[in-house]
Formats: structure tokens, sequence, C-alpha cells
């Protein structure tokens, strides 16, 4: 039996979201991975968000700042555009299912969590 941690993360709009992480797996989308998270907002009814990753991404990071980008960096960006999305989508479960890491969203974040 898995025992998953339930995480709290009170998005801008004013919902006070409860999330898991469920697992990664290849995306549908060509050459990208898939971050699952499992997120209510009410107690009531849970969704699965999912944030894909590009390995294209992760590539041009990496040649960028000359190392790879370890698993454990790579979840930190997918969690910090899926809090983005608690912040900024206002309806998740209508509009927010599918978030996507971009390149300046991955710069951007990592910077913000002192990774280079």
């Amino acid at each position: 039996m898995t025992v998953r941690r339930l995480k709290t993360y009170t998005g801008q709009q004013g919902y006070v979201y409860q999330y898991y992480f469920v697992g990664k797996r290849p995306a549908q989308a060509p050459d990208a991975t898939e971050y699952v998270f499992d997120v209510t907002s009410d107690r009531k009814t849970t969704y699965a968000v999912s944030v894909v990753l590009p390995r294209s991404v992760v590539a041009v990071w990496a040649e960028a700042h000359g190392r790879p980008l370890a698993d454990s960096e790579q979840y930190a960006a997918v969690k910090m555009r899926l809090f983005h999305g608690f912040d900024e989508v206002e309806d998740m479960p209508a509009n927010g299912r599918q978030l996507r890491v971009d390149l300046p969203f991955l710069e951007e974040s990592l910077a913000m969590l002192g990774v280079d």
C-alpha cells in the first residue's frame, strides 16, 4: 500500500489546493515527460493535473549551463509550474488540467530556486 503525502498550497485566486504527486511517465506529446498530480480544492472532487516537461527544453537548459539537469531539479521546476497554475488559472478543473514548462519558465523558476 502506497501512502501519499497530501500537501497544501494557497493560490493567489484564493483557493486552497491539496495535492499529491502520483508519478511521471512518457507524455503523449513526443519527446516529453508528464508529471501527474492529483488535486482538490474542495476536498470532494479530485482531478488529475499533468505538467509536461519537454526533453528539448531540458536539453537546451543543459547546453546553456554546461551540465545536465538533475531529476530533483526537473521535479522542482515542474512543481513550480503547478504552483504557477494554481496562482494564475481561475478554474483549474476546466482550464488547468494540462500545464507545460517552456524554456523561459524553466530558466526563471530554477533561478528563483538558486539552481545554475
